[in-house]
C-alpha cells in the first residue's frame, strides 16, 4: 500500500499514489458557505447548501462511477492530450501498469496539492486546491512543468461542469431543470443562471449566478469556450474522452450565450512553448454569487499567481492557528494525529451532518446532540466565546422539557425536524447539562445558570404524544404565557425541566422510556415499551452534577434562592414513595405538561437552592440503587456488565441466550461515567468488554454482540450487516466516551487502551483507507467508514485534555492531575501539552524521570515560570483564577515533576 506521512508540525501529510485508493476524499470549506468534497482525481463536489450545488452532488459510490469532476486538460505538441488530474481514459487505462503516472498528494488544513509526473508526456504538473476563509470561491491553483530535454508545445484546457441547481433535482426533473439554464461566456469563463429554483411545491425565481473563470498565472484571459456540456464532450464523447480536446474544436467567442442544456465551465487557453524545466501556470475559480459584479470583484481579487499565493499562504495560517492544542508524546505520528482530531470539531460546524460524500443523507445543519457536543472542543479552545452561544442554545427547549432537533441558520435558530416528523430522542435533554458543567468548570461563570432565556414553542406538545391545535404560526416560535407575553426562564430553569422530566417518563421497569431513540439514532423501533438503561444512568449522573452546579451557584448568591416557573412545583414534590411507583411518576409528569400544554402561568416561585441540590440528590441515589442490582448481570470468571435496554416487549435486551452472549458498550459507558457504576463492577465490565467487544485489528470495541435476530422490536439496526454502523461496528464516539468514563474513575490503562487502539486503526492506513482523523466507525474489515464529521472528534480531544494530561478546570480555576502512563512519555521522559486556559496560553510539561505510571508516581514539584506552585495531597496543583487572570499574554511554562 501507499503509506501516509505526516511533513510538518501541523499535521500536513503526504501519500503516493493516492488514486489506487477507493472512497478518498478530502473537505475544503470557508466561514462564510462555500463547502467543497476533492477526490485524488478532483472528484467530488461542491455547494452552499441543499438548494444550491455548485457540482454534481456526490455520495461515495459516485466517487468511482462519476466522470462529472474537476479537469484540466492538455494538449501536446496538438496530438496527445492529458488530464493533470489523472482523470482520461488513457490514464485510467494504464493505471495498476508500468506506465501509471507517478502521484503524490500533499494536503493541511483546507487544502490539498495534487502532484502528477507523466513518464509518457514527460510533464509534471501540480494542481493546489483551497478555499478562501472569507470567500465563496474554490479557487485551483496548477503549473506544469516540461521535464523533457526538448521545447515542448502545450494547449491547456479547464473542464468543469456546472451543475447549478437544488440537489433534489439529481432524481427530480434532472433533464426538466437543464431547461433553466441561461448560460453566457465573458471574456474570462462561463457564468450559469437558471431562470428559477425548480420546486412543484412553489417554484420561485433564482438569482444565483454558478461561475467558472479563468487564467494564466498573469492574468491573461481564456481564447475560446465550450458553454455546455455537448459543446466540450461533443456527440459520443465524453468527459474522459472530450472531442474538443482531442479534435481540437475551436470552441466559441466571449460573450456567447446558450440556453436549456447542461452548463459546462470549460474553456481553452493559448498554446504556450516550453523550454525544458520551463512551467506555465493557470488559475481556476469555481463559485456562485448573486451579481456579476459581485464575481468580476472576486476575479480580480484572484487573477494573478502572486494573489492566488498569497491567498493560499492566508488560508493555511488562517486554519493553522484555529488548532490552538498541541500535543507532544513518546509517538509523533499520535501527535500529529491529534492536530486532525482538534481540527475535525471546525469541518463539523461548517459542513453540520450532511454534505461530505458518505453523509450524503439530510439536508444540512446540526442536530440538537451534535450543537452540544461540539461545544465541548470550543471550550477547550476558545472557551470566552462560548457562553453566549451556549444560553442561545437553550432556546430550542420546549417547556415540557424535550426539544427542536435541527438547528437553523446561526445561533438560536431552531427548526422542530429536519423531515416534519414528531420525535423525541429521549437522550437530548443529557448533552445540554454536561455542556454547561465543562463550561462552568473552563470560565467560573456560574452565574449563566440565572440568564434568562426563552423556550421554544410549535404546535408538537406533551411531551411530543400530541398536537397543540391552537397554535398557529402567528403564535410565534417561543412560548407565551396566559397573558400573550414571550417567558423566559432561567438557564436553571431549563436544565430542571429537562432532567427532571426525563426521571419521571419511565417504562415498565421504571427505567428511563427509549421513545423515539436515544444516542444510538437506529434503536428507533420500541417507541411503546423500550427503556434505556443506558441513559437512565446517564440522567442520574445529571441529577448529581446539576445538584453540584446549584451548590457552586449557591457559594456565590448572596440570597441563596432562585426563582422558577410556578408549573415546576410539581416535579419538585419530595416524595420518595413516588421514585419506586411508576403510576405516581406518570401522574406527576401528567400533571405537569397537562399544565404547559399551550401558554403558560408566567408566574414564579422561590426556591431554596440548597434545597434543590438535595432533592436532586435524593432522586439521584434511589436511581443508582435500582440500576446497580435490577439491571446487573452477573457472568463467570470475574466478568460482568449493565444490561444497557428493553426492547418493544419489555425484555431486557442483554445478557446469556443459548450459545452465545448478547452485550452492548452503551449500557456500560454510562453506569461508569454517571458513578452508577461501583469499582467492582468496572472491574467486571473492562474484563467483559475485553472478552465479548474488543477486536484489536479493526479499532477496538465493538458497539455491541452479534445478536443474531433482526430485532424489529428494538431497532433499524439489527437490519445492518453485523460490523456495519450501529450494528456492531467499532463506533469511534462510544468507544471515546468509554475511554473517557475509565479514566474519570481511575481506570487509566483500560481508558487509554480504547484511545490508543482507535488511534492506531487510524494511523494504520493499510487497514482503515483514511486520511489523517477519527472516523465516525471502523467497519467489519478495519476500513474507516463517515470521516470527518463526528462527535468522537470533541470527546477525544476533551479526554485527551482534561483527563490523560489532566489540564481542567474547576469552578474557572486550573487544575493539573496528569493520568500519564509510562509510554507515554518520550525519550527525555517527558510529556507536554500546550493549550489555553482562562485567555492564556500554557505549556505544561511533564517530567516522569523514574518512568512510572499513573497510580505509581506522586507530583513532586511543580513551577510556572520558574514560581513554584502548591501541590496538593501531592497529586494535583490547582491554580486560582485570580492568578491566572494576573499573568500576562506571553506563554507560560508550567513544569511538574512526577516522583
Amino acid at each position: 500500500m501507499y503509506h501516509l506521512k505526516f511533513i510538518d508540525e501541523h499535521g500536513s501529510f503526504l501519500i503516493e499514489q493516492p488514486e489506487n485508493t477507493s472512497y478518498l476524499y478530502f473537505p475544503l470549506a470557508s466561514e462564510t458557505g462555500l463547502k467543497s468534497a476533492v477526490t485524488p482525481n478532483l472528484g467530488g463536489d461542491a455547494k452552499i447548501d441543499q438548494e444550491t450545488f455548485l457540482l454534481e452532488p456526490v455520495s461515495s459510490e459516485d466517487l468511482h462511477n462519476n466522470r462529472s469532476s474537476r479537469n484540466f486538460w492538455l494538449l501536446k505538441n496538438g496530438t496527445d492530450a492529458y488530464s493533470v488530474t489523472g482523470a482520461s481514459a488513457d490514464q485510467e487505462n494504464s493505471q495498476f501498469t508500468a506506465m501509471q503516472d507517478e502521484s503524490r498528494l500533499t494536503a493541511g488544513f483546507m487544502w490539498q496539492t495534487l502532484t502528477r509526473s507523466s513518464k509518457i508526456h514527460k510533464l509534471t504538473s501540480t494542481v493546489t486546491s483551497f478555499i478562501p476563509k472569507d470567500r465563496n470561491v474554490e479557487i485551483m491553483y496548477i503549473t506544469v512543468q516540461n521535464q523533457s530535454e526538448v521545447t515542448q508545445e502545450f494547449t491547456a484546457y479547464a473542464a468543469v461542469p456546472i451543475y447549478g441547481r437544488s440537489a433534489d433535482n439529481i432524481r427530480d426533473h434532472r433533464n426538466v431543470t437543464s431547461m433553466l439554464h441561461r448560460i453566457r461566456t465573458d471574456k474570462n469563463g462561463v457564468l450559469v443562471c437558471p431562470t428559477m429554483s425548480f420546486d412543484e411545491k412553489g417554484h420561485r425565481p433564482n438569482q444565483h449566478i454558478y461561475y467558472v473563470m479563468g487564467c494564466t498565472g498573469d492574468g491573461s484571459s481564456p481564447k475560446s469556450f465550450y458553454p455546455t456540456v455537448e459543446d466540450f464532450i461533443g456527440e459520443g464523447g465524453t468527459f474522459t474522452h472530450p472531442r474538443a480536446v482531442y479534435e481540437q474544436y475551436p470552441g466559441y467567442p466571449a460573450s456567447a450565450a446558450a440556453a436549456g442544456k447542461e452548463a459546462m465551465g470549460a474553456f481553452r487557453f493559448d498554446p504556450v512553448s516550453l523550454a525544458p524545466k520551463e512551467t506555465a501556470d493557470y488559475i481556476i475559480l469555481i463559485g456562485m454569487e448573486d451579481t456579476e459584479s459581485e464575481i468580476l470583484e472576486l476575479f480580480e481579487k484572484y487573477n494573478t499567481a502572486g494573489k492566488v499565493q498569497k491567498a493560499f499562504s492566508d488560508t493555511k495560517s488562517y486554519w493553522q492557528n484555529q488548532v490552538n492544542v498541541n500535543f507532544h508524546t513518546n509517538e509523533s505520528d499520535f501527535d500529529h494525529l491529534m492536530k486532525w482530531v482538534c481540527f475535525q470539531p471546525f469541518l463539523r460546524r461548517l459542513f453540520g451532518c450532511s454534505f461530505l460524500p458518505h453523509h450524503d443523507y439530510g439536508r444540512g445543519g446540526r442536530g440538537w446532540r451534535d450543537l452540544w457536543q461540539d461545544c465541548l472542543s470550543l471550550l477547550l479552545m476558545d472557551p470566552e466565546s462560548v457562553g453566549h452561544m451556549i444560553a442561545l442554545n437553550y432556546g430550542g427547549v420546549r417547556i415540557d422539557g424535550t426539544n427542536a432537533t435541527i438547528i437553523g441558520s446561526g445561533d438560536g435558530h431552531f427548526i422542530a425536524d429536519r423531515n416534519g416528523i414528531a420525535r423525541v430522542w429521549m437522550d437530548h435533554a443529557l448533552w445540554p447539562l454536561m455542556t454547561t458543567k465543562l463550561y462552568i468548570n473552563q470560565t467560573g461563570d456560574a452565574d449563566i445558570l440565572n440568564k434568562q432565556i426563552s423556550y421554544f414553542k410549535d404546535a408538537q406538545t406533551m411531551r411530543g404524544t400530541d398536537v397543540d391545535a391552537m397554535w398557529n404560526p402567528e403564535y410565534g416560535d417561543r412560548q407565551r404565557t396566559a397573558g400573550n407575553e414571550i417567558y423566559t426562564g432561567s438557564i436553571l430553569e431549563h436544565l430542571l425541566i429537562q432532567q427532571l422530566t426525563a426521571f419521571y417518563e419511565t417504562g415498565d421497569h421504571n427505567i428511563c422510556r427509549l421513545r423515539g431513540a436515544d444516542w444510538n439514532d437506529a434503536l428507533d423501533m420500541a417507541s411503546e415499551h423500550g427503556e434505556s438503561v443506558a441513559f437512565t444512568c446517564a440522567y442520574a449522573g445529571n441529577l448529581l452534577n446539576l445538584a453540584a452546579m446549584i451548590r457552586l451557584l449557591d457559594s456565590r448568591s448572596s440570597t441563596h434562592m432562585t426563582e422558577l416557573l410556578e408549573e415546576i412545583t410539581v416535579l419538585l414534590e419530595n416524595d420518595t414513595d413516588a421514585f419506586d411507583d411508576i403510576s405516581k411518576k406518570h401522574k406527576i409528569l401528567s400533571d405537569y405538561v397537562s399544565r404547559c400544554r399551550h401558554t403558560i402561568s408566567g408566574r414564579r416561585v422561590k426556591f431554596s437552592l440548597s434545597a434543590l441540590a438535595v432533592n436532586l440528590v435524593q432522586k439521584a441515589d434511589r436511581l443508582m440503587e435500582r440500576l446497580r442490582t435490577q439491571e446487573w448481570i452477573e457472568g463467570p470468571d470475574g466478568e460482568g456488565w449493565f444490561n444497557s435496554y428493553y426492547d418493544d416487549h419489555g425484555r431486557a435486551v442483554e445478557g446469556f441466550f443459548g450459545n452465545h452472549v448478547r452485550m452492548m458498550l452503551t449500557g456500560q459507558v454510562f453506569a461508569i461515567m454517571s458513578g452508577t457504576a461501583e469499582d467492582g463492577q468496572i472491574e467486571k465490565i473492562a474484563r467483559s468488554a475485553d472478552h465479548y467487544l474488543y477486536r484489536r485489528a479493526i479499532g477496538g470495541y465493538r458497539l455491541n454482540t452479534d445478536f443474531h435476530e433482526l430485532k424489529f422490536d428494538l431497532g433499524r439496526m439489527f437490519g445492518f450487516a453485523y460490523g456495519e454502523k450501529e450494528n456492531g461496528a467499532v463506533f469511534s464516539h462510544m468507544t471515546v466516551m468509554y475511554a473517557n468514563a475509565l479514566y474519570h474513575r481511575g481506570f487509566v490503562k483500560e481508558g487509554w487502551k480504547a484511545l490508543r487502539t482507535l488511534a492506531d486503526t487510524a494511523l494504520d492506513f493499510d487497514t482503515s483507507h483514511i486520511y489523517p482523523g477519527i472516523p465516525e466507525y471502523f467497519r467489519s474489515d478495519g476500513r474507516g467508514m463517515y470521516h470527518y464529521l463526528t462527535g468522537a472528534a470533541s470527546w477525544f480531544m476533551l479526554t485527551m485534555i482534561t483527563e490523560v494530561f489532566g489540564v481542567r478546570g474547576e469552578a474557572g480555576d486550573l487544575i493539573l492531575y496528569p493520568k500519564l502512563l509510562a509510554c507515554q512519555f518520550d525519550a527525555d521522559k517527558t510529556a507536554s501539552i500546550s493549550v489555553p486556559f482562562a485567555g492564556k496560553n500554557f505549556t505544561v510539561i511533564y517530567r516522569n524521570i523514574n518512568c512510572k505510571d499513573f497510580g505509581a508516581y506522586i507530583i513532586d514539584f511543580a513551577s510556572c515560570d520558574g514560581t513554584e506552585l502548591t501541590v496538593n495531597e501531592d497529586s494535583f496543583v490547582s491554580i486560582p483564577r485570580k492568578m491566572l487572570t494576573a499573568l500576562s499574554d506571553d506563554t507560560h511554562t508550567i513544569t511538574v515533576n512526577l516522583l
